[in-house]
């Protein structure tokens, strides 16, 4: 029952993928980036409907108050795709998402992501993605828009750690704009590279800013590691029974 009712969710996710996104870039060109971003939001919180009424997969979510007015750089674990349509759809309109380039290839998707301005980097490039992070990724802060990022790279899976990348933490640290750092546990109830969806509450945590002036961007980075990763101790980790 948990695959039927994941593949039908996994179809329903392809149809309204190509919906909007092609409402965003069509119609959507032709408004202001609020309002296309809006566009966007209304898509993850879709997803997050269909989970719901689909897969029984719901979620909590403690802390937004605390992500400013005036644009921050936000900090997420990674350990499953939930959170790459969750936060879309939960998080203030205004996103600006830093990612691997390849996903702007995808059709419908990709075209999506290039006109919600997303930051398409080349992982490979080094100290050149670095520079584009922090060069687009200030353009948007001063806008009021909020930069996600993924320190991890990857989707990790629950009990597991990875190198968290310094992207974020250097661009804090050029553009002086806080980090808001995120703690969640998608990752029991959708696994990576698995197409069933578990039943279950996804506990997702936004923590308080971290104020970067007069930090490196090394310590900036190790505060909000340490954020998430203790605020992880405290969120279950595998699946009930």
């Amino acid at each position: 029952m948990i695959l039927l009712r994941s593949s039908l969710y996994f179809a329903c996710l392809v149809i309204i993928t190509v919906i909007i996104a092609t409402a965003i870039i069509t119609v959507g060109l032709l408004l202001p980036f609020k309002q296309r971003s809006a566009m966007a939001n209304a898509w993850g919180m879709s997803n997050l409907w269909l989970l719901s009424k689909i897969c029984n997969l719901n979620y909590e979510i403690k802390g937004l108050e605390n992500i400013p007015e005036t644009g921050c750089i936000i900090l997420s674990k990674h350990q499953s795709a939930w959170e790459t349509l969750a936060l879309r759809g939960l998080l203030p309109p205004c996103q600006a998402w830093v990612l691997k380039r390849e996903l702007l290839w995808v059709p419908f998707f990709g075209w999506a992501l290039m006109a919600l301005q997303a930051i398409g980097i080349d992982r490979k490039s080094g100290r050149t993605a670095m520079s584009q992070v922090v060069t687009e990724g200030e353009k948007h802060l001063k806008q009021g828009h909020n930069v996600i990022i993924f320190p991890e790279g990857t989707r990790v899976a629950p009990g597991e750690r990875r190198r968290y990348g310094a992207g974020g933490a250097i661009l804090a640290h050029h553009s002086k704009f806080p980090v808001v750092p995120i703690a969640l546990n998608s990752g029991i109830f959708w696994r990576r590279r698995d197409l069933r969806k578990y039943p279950g509450t996804v506990q997702v945590v936004i923590g308080p800013p971290i104020e970067v002036e007069g930090l490196k961007s090394s310590e900036i980075n190790q505060k909000a590691e340490a954020w998430i990763e203790s605020t992880m101790e405290t969120l279950p980790q595998r699946l009930e029974g």
